[in-house]
């Protein structure tokens, strides 16, 4: 399966959903923080990333951004999953570049649905 960094700093959500998709066969990089996130994608270079909104140091919109903007980040899809369910929310996590979003408490199967369809080759 892929390699995919989950950046959530809730330890029982990171852990719950790290877990849910290891079982799935993926394998799972972490990070608590936007930076760590940040930091991790450009060494681990995941396929995929989810990224909460809410996290220390830099929120999840500013990561978005900085991955988005990066040499060797940019292509990586980005899925939001975040507790901010208003449209402006969602409008705003698309204008920083992700690449889907979905809410929490996030619907396992609909979120492997979209994973496996931005994992699919274009």
């Amino acid at each position: 399966m892929a390699r995919l960094l989950l950046v959530e700093d809730n330890e029982l959500n990171r852990d719950m959903l790290s877990r849910r998709l290891a079982r799935r066969g993926h394998e799972v990089l972490t990070a608590v923080s936007g930076r760590a996130g940040v930091e991790m994608a450009e060494v681990g270079q995941p396929e995929l990333i989810l990224m909460d909104l809410s996290l220390p140091d830099i929120d999840g919109w500013e990561a978005t951004r900085m991955l988005k903007c990066g040499v060797h980040t940019a292509h990586i899809p980005i899925v939001v999953l975040t507790a901010h369910a208003m449209a402006e929310d969602r409008e705003r996590a698309f204008a920083a570049g992700c690449d889907d979003y979905d809410t929490k408490p996030v619907d396992f199967a609909r979120l492997t649905e979209k994973i496996e369809r931005l994992l699919q080759p274009d």
